[in-house]
């Protein structure tokens, strides 16, 4: 039961950072949501944010790859430390999570604080599992 547990919060977790990682390219686009991301100061990012935004998307599929890999749904890239991996990723989300919640935007702060905390509970969850 606990491995179903993991593998349906793995699929969770990578669909959000699928997602993030579409949202990343709409912004590196050109989509006016700079609101919902990097403190709201931009409604369209300027083009120095932009090459942030492609590198974010491709951090967030390697991210998806490694959750999937770890609960062992991928059998791919055997030479990936999933274990540090995930605790990296998990740490991050911690810190991303209190950053969103101190943001002065309120559609980041509202938006992206608890999508980054349930994916932060899913990935402490998956990590310790």
């Amino acid at each position: 039961m606990e491995n179903n547990l993991v593998a349906i919060s793995s699929i969770i977790v990578a669909v959000i950072f699928v997602s993030l990682a579409i949202f990343q390219e709409l912004l590196t686009l050109g989509f006016p949501l700079g609101e919902f991301t990097l403190g709201g100061y931009y409604k369209v990012l300027p083009k120095k944010l932009r090459t942030v935004s492609t590198i974010s998307s491709l951090i967030l599929l390697f991210m998806a790859v490694v959750v999937l890999k770890h609960a062992k749904i991928f059998n791919v890239l055997y030479f990936l430390p999933t274990n540090i991996l995930m605790w990296i990723i998990t740490i991050a989300l911690g810190l991303m999570t209190l950053a969103n919640f101190i943001s002065q935007s309120n559609k980041e702060k509202y938006t992206m604080t608890p999508l980054s905390g349930i994916t932060f509970l899913l990935c402490l969850y998956i990590t310790l599992a």
